[in-house]
């Protein structure tokens, strides 16, 4: 794997050992993605959720984004995405939670800026498929989290990459504007939809409310991730 585009053009991204449940974005996706997204990196707030390698987070870092916050669970790929940081000297404008993300996100719109006006740009590549290699619909909920804790900014944009099979409804207030199709992945831009109201920052839980940083093994799932513990030992998409 390797940064396509900005600061850090060609340079080689450290990743986690095969054997590992962990399927990196591919470079295809990876390309048609940020062609996409482009105009709105520079200077702006980015968030991976299911982070992975972080490989997605680190291209938005390269091409300008003011800061990136990286949310992914498994202390292997945790690592991998420190370790990237330091390499690529990105360090300074970004931050590593270990958190799961089916545990509630309303605490991360603490990490988005002392303004509390949310995240820019929002990245989620959901897993697929459980240990056991049963689908998974993680998207859904994901996205009513985002709603819910106010994360997007007024004009943000959330892509989420996710199965093509995978069916899902938008939280109220906001619309899917645009679909790209690879392979078996579907990727999905939505946005606030025009006229949506806003979620005021003191609507929202504090990162004293958060499960982040868990000591090895005691990671925690809130109520829409109850019913999708098998996916607890699989791992994400980057």
């Amino acid at each position: 794997m390797r940064i396509i585009a900005g600061s850090a053009k060609g340079r080689k991204l450290i990743s986690v050992k095969q054997h590992l449940p962990v399927k990196p974005i591919s470079d295809r996706i990876k390309q048609s993605l940020f062609d996409i997204i482009k105009p709105r990196l520079p200077a702006s707030r980015f968030l991976d959720l299911f982070a992975g390698t972080g490989a997605v987070g680190l291209e938005a870092l390269s091409r300008g984004a003011e800061l990136a916050v990286f949310v992914e669970r498994d202390q292997a790929c945790l690592k991998a995405i420190n370790r990237n940081l330091e390499h690529l000297g990105f360090a300074a404008r970004a931050k590593v939670l270990r958190a799961d993300v089916m545990a509630g996100l309303a605490w991360l719109r603490h990490y988005a800026g002392a303004d509390g006006a949310g995240y820019d740009m929002i990245f989620l590549g959901t897993p697929y498929r459980d240990a056991k290699n049963r689908m998974l619909a993680l998207t859904g909920p994901v996205l009513e989290f985002i709603a819910s804790g106010g994360l997007l900014a007024p004009d943000g944009r959330i892509v989420a990459q996710h199965h093509i099979t995978e069916k899902f409804a938008l939280p109220s207030g906001y619309e899917a504007y645009r679909a790209e199709k690879y392979g078996d992945s579907l990727v999905t831009f939505v946005k606030r939809a025009q006229g949506a109201p806003l979620v005021p920052p003191s609507a929202v839980a504090g990162p004293s409310d958060a499960a982040v940083h868990y000591p090895p093994g005691r990671e925690r799932y809130g109520g829409a991730a109850r019913q999708l513990r098998s996916h607890n030992r699989r791992g994400n998409k980057k």
